[in-house]
């Protein structure tokens, strides 16, 4: 899923090595225009994950009807009997969030699984669509599409057109390779590295942003490098040409799970230090269907089957103690 970042304006005060100007890894946290803060330490995981099951064959965790939940959903939706949850999937998605299970058809992943367990929470039929990061929002503007769950984070312009009802933390990540002592709980812990990064993309600026604080402190420049392909930043990183990679929790925590040859050494909010970034459910402003998803969110995480879902896409870090409704979002940028 493509971001929206506003234009990065790189300092010249220190190395900056550029290999390729590309998107590296896909899937920048999707939040628009406002995502360039830096970012505050949300600790760091080394321990073991679970497999990830790519089958067609998911095993979804499921929850029973919560009926003070579904007592908020709107008049029409409950007499339907069925909601209809987009995600931005079309093309192959990007896992663990949404794309194709291995038989190349069946789309998979933890906004699908998550769309169905609180659909199950509503006592609703879910219709699960994949399209485009665009049609997404013209499919909600336009009444064909309810809700999406897809990765959208919570930003203050977005609130202006759009109710919102949290989910999952939208947190960046570090991935470096195995067996490392090396650990991100600051900025200063860059100091010297060589790290990869996305152009354009809100982890950019805050790798830059705390480049040029180090600097300024008198601490070695980290060297920042691009690369023109998720399989490039790959290889650079199991040849140790590179330190690690920043990026997107949610790619990193797949290709730890899935590679098995790297682990995560830091975590960061994608929203900046004084404010955690924040997933939510999508709906139409005024549609009437926040209140309810809060509510089965909330339900979800109460008997532990959100909890479960997490669990299975080696997300865990991301999640909440409570669903909000329309929080603080990433702020307006000019």
């Amino acid at each position: 899923m493509p971001a929206r970042p506003h234009p990065v304006h790189r300092p010249t005060t220190y190395a900056v090595t550029v290999l390729a100007v590309a998107a590296s890894v896909a899937l920048a946290a999707c939040s628009g225009a406002a995502e360039a803060s830096s970012g505050g330490a949300a600790g760091s995981t080394a321990q073991a994950v679970p497999a990830v099951n790519t089958s067609p064959d998911q095993k979804r965790i499921t929850a029973t009807k919560d009926e003070r939940a579904a007592a908020l959903l709107p008049a029409a939706v409950r007499a339907r009997g069925t909601i209809t949850a987009a995600n931005a999937g079309a093309g192959g998605g990007t896992p663990p969030l949404v794309f194709t299970a291995d038989d190349d058809k069946t789309v998979i992943g933890v906004e699908v699984d998550l769309a169905h367990l609180f659909a199950d929470k509503l006592g609703l039929r879910v219709e699960t669509p994949a399209t485009s990061w665009e049609n997404v929002f013209l499919g909600i503007d336009s009444g064909r599409y309810d809700v999406a769950l897809t990765n959208v984070t919570v930003t203050e312009e977005r609130k202006e057109k759009y109710d919102f009802a949290t989910y999952r933390k939208d947190d960046l990540a570090f991935e470096a390779p195995k067996g490392g002592t090396w650990r991100v709980t600051s900025g200063k812990d860059i100091a010297g590295k060589t790290i990869a990064v996305g152009s354009g993309t809100n982890q950019e600026k805050i790798l830059l942003d705390w480049n040029e604080a180090n600097v300024k402190a008198g601490l070695p420049p980290a060297e920042v490098k691009y690369f023109q392909s998720q399989t490039d930043y790959y290889l650079a990183l199991a040849s140790h040409r590179i330190d690690a990679y920043f990026g997107p929790n949610p790619s990193v925590a797949y290709h730890v799970a899935t590679a098995g040859q790297t682990e995560a050494i830091g975590h960061f909010s994608g929203a900046g230090d004084s404010l955690q970034g924040l997933i939510a459910v999508l709906t139409r402003k005024g549609s009437g269907l926040a209140a309810p998803y809060a509510a089965a969110i909330n339900s979800a995480i109460a008997d532990g089957s959100y909890a479960k879902v997490l669990q299975r896409w080696n997300l865990s870090s991301e999640g909440l103690e409570k669903s909000e409704i329309n929080p603080p979002g990433l702020p307006k940028t000019d």
